[in-house]
């Protein structure tokens, strides 16, 4: 079997695993990962990084980081309840918090546990800037993002020894050409890409969550640009990262913003906070 046939035997398994609809976006993704085997584990190492982290409690900020996820998240159950998905977040536990920390970062954990860092806060700047920041990690955990990642790297690794037996007969320099090959292959032309485009997924979801429950999508942007400001110039190049570039997010954010406040029409938002 050459890398051809290895590939197109790969692609031909990724249609056949490719099972799980996105309700935000209709479309199938890579999921063969349930939240029965997922959330447990997550659900663990979240108490466990709590445990070790320096949690904000009991301030207006960690206040806000909680009240603002859970007015995203109702939100989040109002668009899916409309759109047939009830019960979609039954296996969620959603949690927010607040952890003392100066790197301009936030995450969220597979069945919706967030972590907001104190150093993002400054970047946010104000209400509407924190709310693209969560809804945009309630997105990830929404769409099964972390799912996905690991189905992707499971294919990827399926990939490496079906590719390592095909070539098992050649020379062993062709067999590190190879791996090199595949590594570097993969990584640039399926893995980050796969990444980039989870992170555009979420920006245009959060977008939407944050709309309908009453923050400006237009503010989104702005979010971006003093990002931008303050990144000083140190991102690698695109193709290369996990991550939109940050202007390639700004021009997304500011085309899909109209979207958004469309949609929150459909639920009777007019007016933002």
């Amino acid at each position: 079997m050459n890398f051809k046939n290895t590939f197109l035997w790969l692609s031909a398994l990724l249609l056949v695993v490719s099972c799980k609809t996105n309700p935000f976006t209709g479309e199938s993704n890579l999921n063969f990962v349930s939240n029965d085997q997922l959330f447990p584990a997550s659900f663990e190492q979240y108490n466990q990084f709590l445990k070790e982290a320096d949690v904000v409690r009991n301030t207006e900020e960690s206040r806000r980081v909680k009240n603002l996820g859970e007015n995203i998240v109702n939100a989040a159950e109002r668009y899916l309840n409309a759109n047939g998905y009830q019960g979609f977040m039954n296996d969620f536990r959603w949690e927010f918090n607040l952890v003392k920390n100066d790197q301009a970062n936030a995450f969220a954990m597979p069945g919706g546990k967030v972590v907001v860092y104190t150093g993002i806060l400054d970047e946010a700047q104000n209400v509407n800037g924190l709310a693209t920041i969560m809804a945009h990690e309630i997105a990830h955990a929404l769409a099964d993002h972390g799912a996905q990642r690991m189905s992707a790297a499971q294919l990827q690794q399926l990939g490496a020894v079906a590719g390592s037996v095909a070539v098992s007969g050649r020379s062993e320099s062709t067999q590190q050409i190879f791996a090199q090959a595949y590594g570097l292959g993969t990584t640039v032309g399926v893995m980050l890409p796969f990444s980039r485009s989870h992170e555009a997924e979420a920006d245009r979801i959060g977008l939407t969550m944050m709309a309908i429950a009453g923050y400006d999508p237009r503010e989104a942007p702005e979010l971006w640009k003093r990002m931008q400001a303050n990144s000083s110039g140190q991102a690698p190049p695109e193709f290369l990262s996990t991550h939109p570039s940050n202007q390639t997010r700004i021009n997304n954010l500011t085309k899909w913003a109209p979207d958004a406040i469309a949609e929150a029409r459909k639920y009777g938002v007019t007016s933002f906070k």
